[in-house]
């Protein structure tokens, strides 16, 4: 992002100036209206946003300076300069050109407090000086998210510059003549039909009200930067609710809940409705930027099919019930299940959309009450496999770096990730990246938006990424683009690596993956020579039979470098796909790990938890989400309790999914909507979403960040935190924690990498990347930079054959279908489909190559039905060149279009997560 008012990196050597006679330092490169905002004056702005280069377009920001008259937003700080910003002179300058501005902008302009209509009060431009009716340039309503009053455009360029050195989509420019020159979307047409991500910025960035939201509020950049409210929740004991005093017009300050980005929102609230979430702009991973999820998605929460009181199966038919009655059929089934069968009898998937407190009290639950390790999350089914490759590799089980250093590095491999669809902010400033001049390579079989910036696109075919970065890690040693002093001091596997690699010379990875040899020479070339390369990854890596192996062999790529845990090193980086998918698992919702990955066969880690808890810990490991449905339809599992997923929608293999749960004898979901899964339960809890929810969140890169409720959960629903102690109840077990703090506070006396981070911590100093020691740690956003965290201290490279996937096409079905997602619905579209988002993508379509669709005589629109082994599914076609010629893709975000009831069974074999990645499908015009 281009740096606006800030001083921040614009160089170590200081200007000295004096604004209105008062001394002031400033930082070489600094401007003078840095100065101005430095002793506490005041210049008003209106074409300025701290988030973009100044462009000094309106004027308003006039100062008078020992050179003459001058925009304070452009004009550098000069050494012994006196600036003054009380010029008479100046002013009466100023004043003009605001009432040239607004003489043709309507009074209704005054209708709603801006940023033009302040700076018109303060410079004393009467209401007189607007027009009353305006030019009669139009209204677009056609957005459900984005508005245009053209008539109340100044043409200040800030929503063109947003959208341009922002967002990175350059879907907005200024249209027309003279004093007509508004901005536009595209080529004029309907907005919706735009380029157009909606993510908001131009919204938030206007100064006029020419643009907004859904909502009328204070939403502006220069406004929302105030300090928000930091709302209490209201005080509760486990199923006796308190009312809460919720007062009108708060501004509450969490972290998102859709992806693992982990952007800073503020949620801006009236008695018991949001009017608006806006990107906070002191966010430290979002810097006041958020996509159309984070945005405008959430009005899911008031949703009419929202679950608000429990449900209880009788006579085959779930029906309301109170809490009383629910949790006393959970407490008793789960009991006699235990007491009958044994404790391993029953099973739980936690929630990677909850907070760490709610899957710490979930996995101390399963130990403690029910006595078992069998305790799994949906990070199984996604990232498993990166727990396990970057421990192997590199000794913790998360990012190496924050994502500050996607900024500075000079090449970005991005492999297995359509960032700018999934990762919408990350994917905005690897998109800046780029056009700032850095390399950028992208691993991905689609056409991406990414991929067609890139320098280099390797191509390859799904379930080839060992054989790709196997070559890539051939000519780095050929080449001679590695550190031969890190290697020999800090890693091991060199000799073991370099015999396997010569099995790859790049007419063989041709032949594997089908990328041709002169794009892998590039591709190495590129992240071979760069200063400070990075790696960013997604599920297109982690998603195959070889998911881990693919982590590793990706992982070599950085250790050959010496670009991981050194200053010029940008590191590793998993993109994690869902909100809380990383601290889920850091919480110990895994059946081999306790909190902080401490291994549950390690005498002395259960010897600790065990003092803490009051109760032995089981030392066998638990099961795995697919050997939970093995088991269930085996007899060995007996009760599932689902919290926080659609297994139904999002697991693989759907047909089996539903098996195993209707083999079980008793089936709990905790959720906020009926849901397949819910559907199909004995009891259902209703819970909290994130906007509801107490505790906090770990992005991406490690970052703990604080959750804070901005509503009640509605109806009778409680927050899952409350409903979980519950249970614990009706078991006959008090889990203790009291409340979110407490439970994060007990986890963190047990668990040394998380024992400097507590509420109060995070309320008071922000965001701290773990591991975090000591109530002294400013904890480490940079991982390794002295040593490994393995045995040995050093990091391991793998040599690892490429093997076969698991599903490859064949001549019974030809087709290899991808899943993934799609910018606008997230994940099984769950909260997605509850709002206006429907509008911008009503449906699921199948992504068809040109050739492919003439071979098969279909159109764009026509019905395509999509078989597997397992069952079929039909899709309009989309006809489209970002898929390669044999490869479709879809996503499972429409239960009408229900994409995982064909996805196989297929595992990575170390971590068993699933093959989402390829599937074998063949294919027919319905």
């Amino acid at each position: 992002m281009t740096g606006g008012a800030g001083t921040e990196g614009r160089g170590r050597d200081v200007v000295r100036l004096r604004v209105d006679g008062a001394p002031v330092e400033v930082a070489e490169g600094a401007t003078v209206l840095d100065a101005v905002r430095a002793v506490g004056a005041d210049v008003p702005t209106l074409c300025f946003d701290d988030r973009m280069a100044p462009s000094g377009a309106c004027r308003v920001c006039l100062v008078r300076t020992g050179r003459g008259v001058a925009a304070a937003c452009t004009t550098p700080a000069e050494e012994n300069v006196d600036v003054w910003t009380d010029d008479r002179e100046v002013a009466a300058m100023v004043r003009r050109v605001l009432e040239l501005m607004v003489e043709r902008i309507p009074e209704r302009a005054l209708e709603l407090p801006t940023e033009l209509t302040d700076v018109c009060a303060r410079l004393g431009v009467e209401p007189a000086a607007f027009d009353l009716a305006g030019r009669g340039l139009g209204r677009d309503d056609s957005h459900p998210y984005v508005r245009l009053d053209a008539d109340l455009c100044i043409a200040c360029g800030r929503c063109v510059r947003m959208c341009d050195e922002v967002q990175g989509t350059f879907a907005l420019t200024m249209a027309g003549r003279g004093a007509d020159t508004v901005v536009a979307a595209g080529a004029g047409g309907p907005w919706v039909e735009s380029a157009c991500v909606s993510c908001g910025g131009c919204v938030d960035s206007c100064p006029s009200g020419a643009l907004s939201g859904p909502v009328s509020v204070l939403t502006s950049y220069a406004t929302a930067g105030t300090a928000p409210t930091t709302r209490t929740p209201a005080a509760r004991t486990p199923l006796t609710r308190t009312a809460g005093d919720r007062a009108s017009d708060l501004v509450t300050r969490t972290t998102c809940g859709y992806c693992g980005v982990g952007c800073t929102l503020d949620v801006h609230t009236r008695d018991t409705g949001i009017l608006a979430v806006t990107p906070a702009p002191d966010g430290p991973v979002n810097r006041g930027h958020a996509c159309v999820k984070g945005r405008f998605a959430y009005g899911f929460v008031r949703s009419p099919d929202r679950l608000t009181t429990p449900l209880v199966r009788r006579s085959d038919r779930l029906e309301p019930a109170t809490w009383d009655e629910a949790l006393d059929v959970v407490g008793r089934e789960l009991a006699r299940i235990r007491d009958r069968h044994g404790p391993d009898a029953i099973a739980a998937i936690s929630s990677a959309r909850s907070t760490n407190e709610e899957n710490y009290l979930l996995q101390k639950l399963m130990r403690t009450a029910i006595g078992t390790n069998n305790v799994d999350n949906c990070s199984r089914i996604c990232h498993a496999p990166s727990a396990a490759g970057l421990i192997a590799s590199f000794g913790l089980a998360g990012g190496t770096n924050p994502a500050e250093d996607l900024d500075v590095a000079d090449c970005l491999l991005v492999a297995g990730a359509n960032v700018t669809q999934a990762h919408p902010v990350i994917g905005a400033r690897i998109v800046q990246a780029a056009l700032r001049g850095a390399r950028l390579v992208v691993v991905d079989p689609r056409r991406t938006e990414l991929a067609r910036l890139a320098d280099v696109h390797l191509r390859g075919r799904p379930g080839s990424n060992v054989a790709v970065f196997n070559g890539l890690a051939r000519l780095l040693l050929d080449r001679g683009f590695v550190d031969e002093e890190f290697l020999a001091a800090r890693a091991d596997g060199v000799e073991e690596l370099r015999e396997l690699l010569a099995d790859y010379p790049p007419d063989r990875v041709a032949d594997l993956s089908g990328v041709p040899p002169d794009a892998l020479a590039a591709a190495a070339e590129a992240y071979g020579t760069a200063r400070r390369p990075a790696i960013v990854y997604g599920l297109g890596i982690t998603e195959h039979v070889h998911g881990t192996d693919g982590v590793r062999t990706l992982a070599n790529l950085a250790i050959l470098r010496g670009a991981v845990g050194t200053p010029h090193g940008m590191g590793v980086s998993p993109l994690r796909g869902q909100n809380n998918v990383q601290g889920a698992s850091d919480m110990g919702a895994l059946p081999d790990v306790l909190p902080g990955y401490q291994r549950v066969d390690d005498p002395l880690v259960r010897e600790r938890f065990a003092a803490a808890w009051g109760t032995p810990v089981p030392e066998r490991p638990g099961l795995r989400i697919p050997e939970m449905f093995d088991a269930a339809l085996a007899g060995r599992v007996r009760a599932m309790y689902v919290f926080g997923e659609d297994i139904l929608a999002t697991d693989p293999n759907s047909g089996h999914v539903r098996a195993a749960l209707d083999a079980c004898d008793f089936v709990v979901s905790q959720e906020i909507f009926p849901s397949a899964t819910a559907q199909v339960a004995d009891v259902v809890l209703p819970g909290s979403s994130f906007l509801e929810k107490d505790g906090t969140f770990v992005n991406f890169d490690r970052r703990f960040q604080r959750v804070r409720p901005a509503l009640d959960p509605p109806g009778q629903a409680y927050t899952d935190f409350d409903v979980l102690r519950a249970v614990g109840d009706a078991l006959g077990v008090d889990l203790g924690c009291s409340d979110p703090a407490a439970a994060l506070a007990e986890c963190a006396e047990l668990t040394p990498v998380f024992a400097g981070i507590s509420h109060e911590r995070l309320d008071r100093e922000g965001a701290l990347h773990w591991p975090c020691r000591r109530l002294d740690d400013p904890g480490e956003a940079r991982l390794y930079g002295t040593a490994f965290a393995t045995p040995d201290g050093r990091a391991h490279l793998a040599a690892r054959p490429w093997l076969p996937p698991g599903e490859p096409p064949d001549a019974d079905f030809p087709y290899a279908l991808i899943t993934g997602r799609r910018l606008v619905h997230y994940n099984s579209g769950t909260m997605t489909r509850r709002t206006p988002n429907l509008a911008l993508v009503p449906g699921e379509h199948l992504d068809l190559h040109p050739d492919d669709a003439r071979r098969l005589g279909v159109g764009e629109g026509d019905p395509v039905e999509i078989t597997s082994r397992r069952g079929m599914v039909t899709a309009p076609a989309r006809v489209t060149d970002e898929v390669a010629v044999g490869e479709v893709f879809l996503t499972f975000a429409f239960p009408d279009v229900p994409a995982n009831l064909l996805t196989s069974s297929e595992v990575d074999e170390v971590t068993s997560c699933p093959e989402y990645k390829l599937t074998a499908v063949r294919l027919r015009r319905a």
